[in-house]
């Protein structure tokens, strides 16, 4: 027996060796993996996804190094995916509720002032040059320049001092009609055109840069090279930046640096701005306009909409509850197809034939009645089209629920209310509504709360027109909370994205719908005594 033994037990080590293999050099392959990711991201300013994946790369070390974390290496992905796409979006949106984040103020501070650094300008004592580019075979160039105003010839080369040179001399060809030499040893002469589209070489300094700057020179046109300065500098210490070309002094106010006459420097960046988007949402007049008759709406549209789907559906379920009722089956399958076509398809279909123009339903009605409303350009109009069309997506559903929930009303209590003289009105008031909320009374709290997001519909069937008049913003008259968030943070126009605004609304708008979801609670009991007593 033990003989027998043997060759398992080598073969269980050999097995354990080899899966230590392939962990550790899995382990390896994701640290360097995931630290160069973290320093992508560090290096482009985003520290809070370099810290999350920090954590997430110590947590997979943890787990799969020590025995004790063997059930969780299972789950190591999960937890991973979990962190990187559902908590950090949402501390991440938390974060940027207190910052001016958005078109202007895209960049960390650093990257801004890399940026606002490279600008440049003539200064008086500054020199212009005709130039012709030469370059290398390693992809170096040079630039041969001519004073314009006293014709003085020269030699320029990056990080190297600029050289009064002639045609003719050491390492220099003769030169052609315009007086540039026809080569230059090591290099290649450029053709002026092909030169002059060249992104990079306006970018590139030639000669040494003295303390104030003025000895570097840069491309400035495709006819111009000129002795150009460092426009701003940046003081450190004070957090000023100051314009040598006009001696203004500009500060750091939320984000982007300000002078004291109202200029400004260009580009901003991000910085913590505190509650002043809240604070723009709830006291801004640009803001407070639409999001007034926005909200209003935002309550009344899913308020609507799941009455009338509900009263809808529960009719039709009623009346194919009945046994004697011809087709029922067929008929009740031709009422699901609404709910068994995707949405984007249907809102589609409905958009084209509620076009005021040329849609079948105005058309028909022209035909008929010689007047059509007018579903995308009048507010009211605009209004009543989203509740048609949000009333043929959700009837169907509240149909399918309220006929299973009909089913189980017991037989027995109609009976008796018909034994009481009650009348159908009277059973339906007493009996079946009352229980019908018991049962689906929370999916209706749930439908509220998906018709108070329902972005889908507003955006795709209207896109939240016609627009609010005298509105600031691309604010609709059909625009709900979370459409507008969208026109905000993406379809801003002239004034550009405002991710921080957007996202502080968002915040709002999460509590609403935190606070409803409570309130489902306090109604289903509220429900559940009733039943009781029915």
């Amino acid at each position: 027996m033990a003989l027998a033994d043997k060759p398992k037990d080598a073969h269980s080590i050999a097995e354990s060796q080899l899966s230590k293999i392939i962990r550790v050099v899995f382990m390896i392959a994701f640290n360097a993996g995931a630290l160069w990711f973290i320093y992508q991201a560090y290096s482009k300013g985003f520290y809070q996804i370099a810290i999350l994946l920090g954590i997430i790369v110590v947590f997979f070390d943890v787990i799969f190094s020590l025995k004790k974390g063997y059930p969780f290496r299972w789950m190591a992905f999960g937890l991973a995916f979990m962190l990187v796409f559902v908590i950090y979006p949402i501390f991440f949106t938390l974060y940027i509720d207190f910052t001016n984040y958005g078109d202007g103020h895209l960049l960390t501070k650093e990257q801004a002032l890399v940026q606002i650094e490279n600008a440049t300008y003539l200064p008086a004592t500054g020199k212009s040059y005709d130039w012709t580019a030469f370059k290398s075979d390693n992809g170096e160039y040079a630039l041969w320049l001519t004073d314009r105003s006293t014709g003085e010839t020269f030699l320029a080369k990056p990080d190297e001092e600029i050289q009064a040179t002639k045609p003719g001399d050491p390492g220099v060809g003769e030169a052609d009609a315009k007086g540039v030499p026809q080569s230059i040893e090591g290099y290649t002469r450029l053709n002026t055109l092909l030169a002059a589209a060249d992104k990079q070489l306006p970018n590139i300094k030639f000669g040494l840069a003295g303390e104030e700057g003025l000895s570097t020179v840069q491309v400035r046109s495709p006819n111009e090279a000129a002795e150009l300065q460092i426009r701003y500098l940046y003081d450190k210490e004070a957090d000023t930046l100051t314009d040598q070309e006009t001696g203004r002094v500009y500060y750091d106010k939320e984000g982007i640096f300000t002078s004291t006459d109202g200029r400004t420097v260009q580009p901003g960046f991000r910085a913590n701005i505190g509650w002043k988007n809240f604070i723009n949402f709830f006291t801004s007049p640009a803001l407070r306009g639409p999001i007034v008759r926005i909200l209003i709406w935002n309550f009344i549209f899913p308020l609507i909409s799941v009455v009338s789907t509900f009263a809808l559906g529960v009719s039709i379920a009623i009346m194919y509850n009945e046994k004697d009722f011809p087709l029922k089956k067929l008929i009740r399958t031709l009422l699901l197809i609404p709910y068994t076509i995707p949405s984007v398809i249907t809102i589609l279909i409905w958009r084209g034939m509620l076009n005021s123009e040329f849609g079948v339903i105005n058309r028909i009605l022209n035909a008929v009645i010689g007047t059509a409303p007018r579903w995308t350009t009048e507010p009211i109009w605009a209004q009543i089209a989203v509740l048609i069309v949000n009333l043929w997506l959700g009837f169907p559903y509240m149909m399918l629920i309220t006929s299973g929930a009909l089913q189980s009303i017991p037989t027995d209590m109609y009976e008796a209310a018909t034994i009481d003289g009650a009348n159908s009105w009277q059973k339906f008031r007493s009996i079946t509504l009352p229980l019908l909320l018991v049962a689906v009374g929370p999916l209706l709290i749930a439908s509220y709360v998906f018709n108070f997001n329902n972005f889908g519909l507003i955006y795709l069937f209207i896109g939240g027109g016609p627009a609010i008049v005298g509105a600031s913003t691309q604010a609709g008259h059909t625009d709900i909370l979370i459409s507008y968030i969208y026109k905000l943070a993406f379809e801003s126009g002239g004034r550009g994205v405002q991710y921080g605004l957007a996202s502080a609304i968002s915040v709002v708008l999460f509590i609403l719908v935190g606070a409803m979801t409570l309130f489902q609670y306090r109604f289903t009991n509220m429900w559940e005594e009733v039943s009781e007593n029915a």
